[in-house]
Formats: structure tokens, C-alpha cells, sequence
């Protein structure tokens, strides 16, 4: 089978790995051929990935963007604007190419072989920096017109809060950047201060975490009862500490969902921050649940 090499290009970095297989597990996933600052402009990313292709003689090419996406042209990112618009099958014409967005790579492996195989229907949250998200409804992933279904870090569970051009509300109230906040205000550092606080049993920090937890399930209930999901999924670098927030999340969840919902399961996801990359190969390899997506 032709090797696939897959990329992994955020906001901050770029990742890039070699798949000789669509046999893809959490497991056992490649070492980076490259893992560097994201470039600055399109001239340096097309010799980037060229020089991969051309160094590894891969067949196909799997490309995750945060941002929007429709086929294999990014329509929209936020912290990449020189990806606005561009066919990334017309930039690499000598492959095969699949593009996404981030999140929704990081289903499709958690759903292939992942957190949430065996599922028909699950939604995940990336909870970085960020929150991305990304719908699996009925065996195949949401992707909606132009590639802008699922974009969960815009839900609302308040109507007196103005809103924000740049953030959505849940993502002001439960991402990275939110736990910076409650932490600088108990005179932490950050976010990853207040977690080891937490695990060290201090109660200002606990509560932050359960109040993150209590935000991210009341917005979810509305999630959950619209699609009829049975699993949720949280990856992303805040998903490591699932175990402090996961209870009281799992608990606002569920009360406010209808008896038939309740039994919804919330987990971690098997990737870790290794999901998008891999879900790039997958799409690469034409996976069946994101080419009938």
C-alpha cells in the first residue's frame, strides 16, 4: 500500500508523520518526521510538505487545519490567514489529497479505532487553548456547508452575556484560556498550575475545575438531546484533567437531559494529542467514515 504522510498544521506548530498502513492505533503511532513552528506563509508551507513528499515518496497526503474546510479547500483560519481559500489538492497536484478540520480528523481516529469506535453517534471536544469539536452522527462525520458544522466553542448556556466577535461563550468559560483566568485570579500561574493544585487536594482550585465541568455539561445537554449522542468525548490538552472535572460535568449533563439520554458516556480520548495527525492518515487512506461523510 502506498505510505500516506500526514500533517498536522496548527496555529503554533507543525507536525508531520509517515504512515506505511491504514493500521492505525492508539498504540502505535509513527514518530514525527518533523515537528516545527507553523510556518509563515503559503511559499513555506507548500516546500515544507514538497520536501517531505518528495524525501518519503508518499502516495497520498492528509492534511488537519483549525479551521474551516470544505473538500480539500480551507475556507477559513483564524490564526493561519494565508491558508484563506487555498485547494490544497490544486497546491499538491501530485498526490492524493485529503484536507479537514482539526477536530474532525481527531474524530474520525478516535472513531475508527479510538475512544469512541463501535459508536454511530458521539460528539468530541478539543478543549486546548481553544475548543473545537466535531459531530459523528449516524456513522459519518458532520461536516455542514463549507465545512462550518460543529462549531461547539460558539454554544451558549447564558442569554444575558454579550457576546464576542473573536471567542464563542463556552470557549471564553471552559477552554485553556478560561482555566489561565481562574487560575491567575487564586494567584497561580495558569491553567496547568491550578490542575496540579487541584491534585494536591487545595479546594479554590477544585472548585474552578468543577465550575469549568458544570459550564461544559450544561452546554452539552442541548448537544446531546439535539443529536441523540450516547458517547462524549474530550480530547485536547485540558483533557488530562477529566478526572477533576469529568464528575461534575457528567452530573450537569445528565440532569438536564430526558430519561433516555441520561445513560450518555463520557471519556477521554485514546490519541491524546496525537488525533488529528492520525485522522489525517485515515482520510488519506479514504477511511470509510470520512469518505461517506
Amino acid at each position: 500500500m502506498t505510505p500516506a504522510l500526514a500533517i498536522d498544521l496548527g496555529g503554533t506548530n507543525l507536525r508531520a508523520a509517515l504512515f506505511q498502513t491504514h493500521e492505525i492505533a492508539p498504540d502505535a503511532v509513527p514518530p514525527h518526521l518533523v515537528q516545527q513552528a507553523a510556518p509563515q506563509n503559503l511559499d513555506a508551507f507548500r516546500q515544507t510538505v514538497e520536501t517531505l513528499l518528495d524525501q518519503t515518496g508518499a502516495g497520498a497526503l492528509g492534511i488537519a487545519v483549525p479551521g474551516l474546510v470544505e473538500g480539500t479547500v480551507c475556507r477559513w483560519a483564524p490564526n493561519l490567514r494565508w491558508l484563506d481559500d487555498v485547494d490544497f489538492a490544486a497546491l499538491f497536484p501530485d498526490v492524493r489529497v485529503a484536507a479537514g478540520n482539526d477536530a474532525q480528523f481527531s474524530l474520525l481516529a478516535e472513531a475508527a479505532v479510538g475512544a469512541a469506535q463501535g459508536a454511530d453517534n458521539a460528539i468530541l471536544l478539543a478543549i486546548g487553548t481553544g475548543i473545537g469539536s466535531a459531530l459523528l452522527a449516524d456513522g459519518r462525520i458532520v461536516r455542514g456547508a463549507g465545512g462550518t458544522a460543529v462549531s461547539f466553542g460558539w454554544a451558549c448556556a447564558r442569554y444575558d452575556e454579550a457576546g464576542d466577535p473573536q471567542h464563542g461563550w463556552l470557549e471564553r468559560h471552559a477552554s485553556g484560556r478560561a482555566l489561565d483566568r481562574a487560575a491567575q485570579e487564586l494567584g497561580l500561574a495558569d491553567g496547568a498550575a491550578l490542575v496540579a493544585a487541584a491534585r494536591h487536594g487545595e479546594d479554590a482550585p477544585r472548585a474552578a475545575l468543577e465550575t469549568v465541568g458544570q459550564i461544559l455539561g450544561a452546554a452539552l445537554s442541548g448537544a446531546v438531546a439535539l443529536t441523540g449522542t450516547d458517547r462524549v468525548v474530550i480530547s485536547g490538552g485540558v483533557s488530562s484533567a477529566l478526572d477533576l472535572f469529568g464528575p461534575s460535568l457528567l452530573h450537569q449533563l445528565q440532569a438536564h437531559l430526558p430519561p433516555h439520554l441520561r445513560m450518555v458516556s463520557l471519556t477521554a480520548g485514546g490519541f491524546g494529542s496525537q488525533a488529528a495527525l492520525c485522522g489525517a492518515a485515515l482520510a488519506a487512506y479514504q477511511h470509510s467514515i470520512w469518505e461517506e461523510s
